[in-house]
């Protein structure tokens, strides 16, 4: 991937795993390579209040010998992303329930609630 570009982002975790990604999600085939025309590069020039240490990124693992210049990859982390987008709202739902839930009085406070209703 272009490390130089103003979208690329690389970030280490305590476990050594490392994410290298485009914010722009325009790299279909990351962490090994950034589309050769893509219409959205530009150099990093600097960043604002942002301090830069001494730590290089990780070296990018190898490229996979299955990785091709077909879009079948690309299709294939679309359909995975199209599956995980339309699970979201509906785990969200479940979530906001069962908060919802969480939250109803319980008890003597749910008896004392109802009477208050009616006065």
């Amino acid at each position: 991937m272009r490390q130089d570009c103003k979208y690329f982002e690389s970030r280490s975790y305590p476990s050594g795993d490392t994410v290298r990604k485009c914010d722009l999600d325009l790299a279909p085939e990351a962490p090994w390579r950034c589309p050769d025309d893509c219409p959205r590069y530009e150099r990093r020039l600097g960043d604002v209040n942002w301090s830069h240490g001494t730590l290089v990124t990780p070296p990018t693992p190898s490229e996979p010998k299955s990785l091709g210049d077909d879009d079948s990859i690309a299709a294939l982390l679309d359909a995975a992303e199209d599956i995980v987008n339309a699970a979201g709202p509906g785990i969200k739902a479940e979530v906001d329930a069962e908060r919802a839930q969480a939250l109803k009085p319980k008890g003597l406070r749910r008896f004392l609630d109802r009477r208050k209703k009616r006065d």
